[in-house]
């Protein structure tokens, strides 16, 4: 796992190399084992290296193909480099890691090389001859990539701070992005949140020559295309077995230690037995516990501990240590998110531990529809009627409900259908269309036409879509919206904010594939996740299976009013006098909140509190 940067300068003037060391630096966490530069007259890259695989100075980066004609920047893991190496027998490998066989493999086949690997990236090759740079990330969207693109530059880089430290672009909030922020709590591409940054597509790459962009997407989620009897249900439970296995030692291909998350959860469970079954290594793990019953979940993870064999540790924390550790948690976003504090504190107690790397059991409850949304949308699709009574009556119905779920319910029966992509949105939102309009000026009032980046996705791939499975279709969907652009987005940051690499099993492309695939009657849980558990058998222990689901719910309704009540008004009071918020209706909302208002959740007022934090620490007009 490493950080890496570059400038591309269209009208070849010399270079300022102090700009890509500045870059560069400030990648240092995802990165701290070794730095390297390539500067000529055209174009600047620089890399930062956290020592995984080949741990030799020989596998430092920018990296050279034998020929010279290439050089690369690499962030991530090529798992599945050995198998590929045997396919390049014309070249001469002087290194024993997956970034040379990644060079070799595009000298070879050109972006055609990405079909041939399995893992989590992002790179950039420079082409010396055809001076020409090629970007590309990987499928599932794991590692980031942001670029900026004008007539004289093309800048990229793994974080959108070391791209604003080019001095090459204004750093002014992009309010398109913002809409999208306060709606799901990140921002989804193609945006960033400074406006002129954008996110390279997950599953996509990108060509520049002459100043002139070539874009292609290579991989799209919701086009599937997997021929197996899925009317089997013995084949089916055998082959995602077989998958998952895979997956699990694919992630344990490492030059150093690697450790896993272990929470007691299903998820987390069934990645360490995969790791015992995959592997004559005991499984290091790590459980982060609590004295305080509600939030302790140390004896399943010790129950799962035993039962593999694993070097097991238990790692106390103290609630108060997710306040203590709040500013650096904020300190680590690059970019805004009303989630990762929890990621951030596990992440840094484990690397405290000595462990550079750790599988983490995320995706299971995407996957095998593990969320109370899969169940919802099941409901809606039973009550599909509703949606033919006229849209008058619908909008009285809605104008006359009651209770917390008022404006959810409301916005539902408002919709043409209750296909996936006008109700997804509605699902994950944390602020309504009406409140946004209330508290800032982001949409038109007393009405927008405007739409987020998320249904905007949702709407072009609704035909693809609509193909799926209905419990696939809600997977797809928190892939295009919460998955990649929240749970992935933030445990990359935070966890490379302290040079942990994590890496997720059930992100394995093979396996979504085959798993997007599965009928609803084999994946509706009988059971929390039945498929995943029935394909596993006899792995996981009853009592881990059947067990309430517990996870990170910390009291952050209470702190926001007690604890953090001081540093909460502080930053409301300052995103108030900012131009795209209505300060008055803001500071009411905070009061009204404070008073104990059930309506107004924590979360909506975080998003604030968030937003101005990290608009002040990077210096964001």
């Amino acid at each position: 796992m490493c950080g890496i940067a570059g400038i591309l300068n269209f009208r070849k003037e010399k270079p300022d190399p102090s700009l890509i060391h500045k870059m560069t630096d400030s990648l240092s966490h995802r990165g701290p084992d070794a730095d390297g530069f390539f500067i000529d007259p055209e174009i600047s890259l620089g890399h930062r290296r956290l020592s995984i695989i080949d741990l030799s100075a020989a596998s430092n980066q920018p990296f050279y193909d034998n020929s010279g004609r290439y050089v690369m920047v690499f962030n991530g893991e090529m798992y599945n480099y050995a198998s590929v190496k045997p396919m390049l027998p014309e070249y001469e490998f002087h290194t024993s890691g997956d970034v040379e066989v990644l060079i070799a493999a595009y000298a070879k086949w050109g972006p055609d090389c990405i079909r041939h690997f399995r893992g989590m990236f992002a790179f950039a090759i420079w082409d010396k001859e055809g001076k020409e740079i090629f970007i590309a990330r990987d499928p599932m969207g794991v590692k980031p990539l942001y670029y900026f693109l004008d007539k004289e530059h093309f800048v990229f880089a793994s974080e959108i701070r070391s791209i604003t430290l080019s001095g090459l672009v204004e750093k002014k909030v992009n309010q398109e992005a913002l809409l999208e922020y306060f709606s799901f709590q990140s921002v989804g591409h193609l945006n960033s949140a400074i406006k002129g940054i954008r996110q390279l597509e997950a599953g996509s790459w990108m060509k520049i020559k002459n100043g002139n962009a070539e874009k292609k997407v290579y991989w799209d989620l919701t086009s599937l295309h997997a021929g197996f009897d899925f009317a089997d249900k013995t084949k089916v439970e055998k082959k995602i077995h077989e998958l998952l296995l895979k997956s699990v030692e694919r992630r344990l291909v490492s030059d150093v230690p690697v450790g896993a998350f272990l929470s007691g959860g299903i998820d987390s469970s069934a990645v360490v037995g995969l790791m015992a079954e995959a592997s004559q290594a005991r499984p290091n793990t790590f459980n982060v516990s609590f004295d305080e019953k509600e939030y302790d979940e140390s004896g399943y993870a010790s129950l799962v501990a035993k039962k593999f064999s694993a070097n097991h540790e238990r790692i106390l924390v103290k609630p108060a240590a997710f306040l203590e550790e709040l500013q650096n948690a904020l300190d680590a976003m690059d970019t805004p998110s009303g989630d990762g504090i929890n990621t951030y504190v596990v992440s840094k107690a484990i690397r405290k531990k000595g462990m550079t790397v750790a599988l983490s059991g995320i995706g299971g409850d995407e996957l095998f529809a593990g969320y109370p949304v899969f169940q919802h949308y099941l409901q809606l699709q039973n009550n599909k009627w509703l949606w033919k009574i006229p849209m008058g009556l619908r909008k009285i119905a809605a104008s006359v409900m009651t209770g917390s779920t008022k404006d959810r319910v409301s916005q539902l029966l408002r919709l043409p259908s209750c296909s996936i992509e006008n109700v997804y949105p509605i699902f994950r939102q944390i602020l309504s269309p009406q409140r946004i309009r209330e508290l800032t000026t982001l949409m038109p009032l007393p009405k927008g036409a405007f739409i987020t980046a998320l249904q905007r996705e949702l709407l072009e791939k609704k035909e693809n879509l609509l193909h799926l499975p209905l419990l696939s279709q809600v997977s797809a969907a928190e892939w295009l919206g919460y998955t990649q652009h929240t749970l992935l987005k933030d445990t990359d940051q935070m966890s490379m904010a302290v040079s942990l690499e994590v890496r997720e099993p059930f992100f394995d492309l093979d396996l979504v594939e085959f798993v997007l695939s599965v009928q609803d009657t084999l994946k509706k849980p009988q059971y929390p996740k039945s498929l995943l558990v029935e394909s596993l058998k006899p792995l996981l222990p009853d009592e881990i299976v059947f067990r309430k689901k517990q996870g990170f719910v910390f009291p952050w309704n209470l702190w926001l009013r007690n604890e953090l009540r001081s540093f909460c008004e502080l930053h409301i009071k300052n995103i108030s006098q900012r131009p795209f918020i209505r300060g008055e209706q803001l500071m009411k909302y905070w009061t009204d909140f404070q008073k104990g208002n059930g309506n107004i959740r924590w979360p909506e007022i975080w998003l604030f509190v968030v937003l101005d934090y990290w608009m002040g620490k990077n210096g964001i007009q």
